[in-house]
């Protein structure tokens, strides 16, 4: 586990080195140097020194690109070997969001040590104005990529919006002031004895999880000093954050990775099992938007032609938005072309005699709500090409179980819920294997082993093998 730290810790560091490397030779040779002699007379002042001070560094080596290399690369040692940049601990207590205050100390640190080297190398006569300008820059660049919360927010995953339960836990309690309590919302706060909290977490968590966004989930335990085995399966398999607050020291039935730490005598377990979060998450999304971009440039000689098909058969609306339930439980608006005749999902209840009865999932193998003439959209999946705007938007991925109508979602149990917690994609598993399919088991069984072996390799392969599998549909989809 330290291997692996250190290892992202690396990748990151030397990420930062490249990106300020780049951006400062560039920004300076095209708005600090006033022309190219004045760049020479600099480089002759770095020969002079490199003469009187350090003359066993080869000459080849002394560049004005060479200091500024060499300058960013010890300002992230330093910047580096202090806890306040590279480590963001979810569980400080925090009372406010310190985003400012970081930039500014990250201001003067920056701007401190490089101001002060460019005078001891002699770096003089720069254009003032654009110094200034390039102070800021830095700092920004250094507190938007230190870690990933930023980011997530930008490309659709902010803290601030997520939502936790907790049990157990009183509204005056200081632990409600732990930054990862302090930026998310309490969208629910129960009381349980402690003897049946194990049966009532289960059924509150996958009760509110069908009604709304809940990513994290808070127990606060005093006499307990064992969790019940089936709370702890459910609380490892869930696929969320996990945070219990016990006066005891607890004791676990199977082994899994969590953080400890002790508050004035009082214990604060964390494990985070959310599948797709941090890096793993913005790796995705930005997999995502570039694939879709594409697709959508690729595919809008097709999308002007269906939409125009469409309206010719029955004329608008060509475009259709509905209801369904993404990440973690929430409701987006998913678009799809129009290829069934207006108002049909109102007849969904009138239809279900013809659906699966085994399945609580709504399919039918010859749906009359289909508008003649229009059946190779759906065979083809053209109907879902509008969905890449969604995938742009952050509701869903390319690659990832379909997402489903709300009241589908109420029918599921507790297992089958573990599908919420991935973004629902475009294809998946299932598409790619057994499409058609109205056999629930077939659905769960495909959802859960994608959820349990998700990385951006099988997503790659997914997508590939959509394109074979695309063409040797027969039917159409749901």
């Amino acid at each position: 586990m330290q291997l692996i730290n250190l290892l992202k810790y690396l990748i990151r560091f030397l990420f930062l080195q490249s990106l300020i490397f780049f951006t400062t030779v560039s920004y300076f040779d095209n708005l600090v140097f006033m022309n190219a002699e004045h760049k020479f007379l600099i480089y002759l002042n770095l020969v002079e020194d490199r003469e009187r001070f350090y003359n066993f560094v080869p000459i080849s080596w002394i560049t004005i690109d060479g200091l500024i290399f060499l300058l960013v690369f010890i300002f992230l040692i330093i910047l580096y070997s202090t806890k306040f940049y590279t480590y963001v601990n979810e569980l400080d207590f925090s009372y406010e969001n310190r985003y400012l205050n970081d930039y500014f100390m990250l201001y003067l640190l920056w701007n401190s040590f490089i101001f002060s080297s460019l005078y001891v190398f002699r770096v003089t006569g720069l254009s003032r104005s654009n110094l200034v300008l390039f102070s800021f820059i830095v700092p920004a660049l250094l507190i938007f990529f230190r870690n990933s919360e930023i980011i997530s927010s930008l490309l659709g995953r902010s803290v601030s919006s997520e939502n936790y339960i907790s049990f157990n836990l009183d509204d005056a309690s200081n632990y409600k002031n732990l930054r990862i309590l302090a930026f998310r919302n309490e969208k629910l706060s129960l009381k349980s004895d402690e003897k049946v909290i194990a049966k009532k977490i289960i059924k509150e968590v996958d009760k509110l999880n069908k009604s709304t966004d809940i990513s994290l989930v808070v127990i606060r335990l005093m006499k307990l000093k064992k969790l019940d085995p089936e709370l702890e399966e459910y609380l490892v398999k869930l696929n969320k954050k996990v945070l219990l607050i016990s006066d005891n020291k607890l004791k676990f039935n199977t082994n899994f990775i969590f953080r400890l730490l002790e508050v004035s005598s009082q214990k604060i377990y964390y494990f985070n099992n959310d599948i797709q979060y941090g890096a793993q998450y913005i790796l995705k999304r930005i997999f995502d938007i570039i694939i879709s971009i594409f697709l959508l440039i690729l595919f809008l000689p097709l999308l002007i032609f269906s939409a125009f098909l469409i309206f010719k058969h029955d004329s608008s609306p060509v475009l259709i938005k509905q209801n369904r339930i993404g990440l973690h439980g929430k409701k987006f608006e998913m678009y799809k072309f129009r290829t069934m005749y207006k108002n049909a999902h109102k007849e969904r209840d009138q239809l279900k005699s013809g659906s699966n009865k085994n399945s609580p999932l709504f399919k039918l193998s010859e749906d009359p709500r289909i508008i003649t003439g229009l059946g190779p959209l759906r065979k083809y999946s053209i109907d879902e090409l509008p969905q890449l705007i969604n995938v742009i938007k952050g509701d869903m991925s390319l690659v990832g179980p379909r997402p489903l109508f709300e009241e589908d979602t109420e029918l599921f149990n507790k297992n089958y819920m573990r599908r919420l917690n991935v973004l629902p994609g475009m294809t998946g598993l299932l598409q790619i294997n057994d499409r058609n399919t109205d056999d629930f088991e077939v659905w769960y069984k495909y959802d859960l082993e994608y959820i349990e072996n998700w990385n951006l390799r099988l997503d790659v392969e997914i997508l590939l093998r959509t394109v074979t599998a695309v063409f040797n549909r027969k039917n159409s989809g749901k």
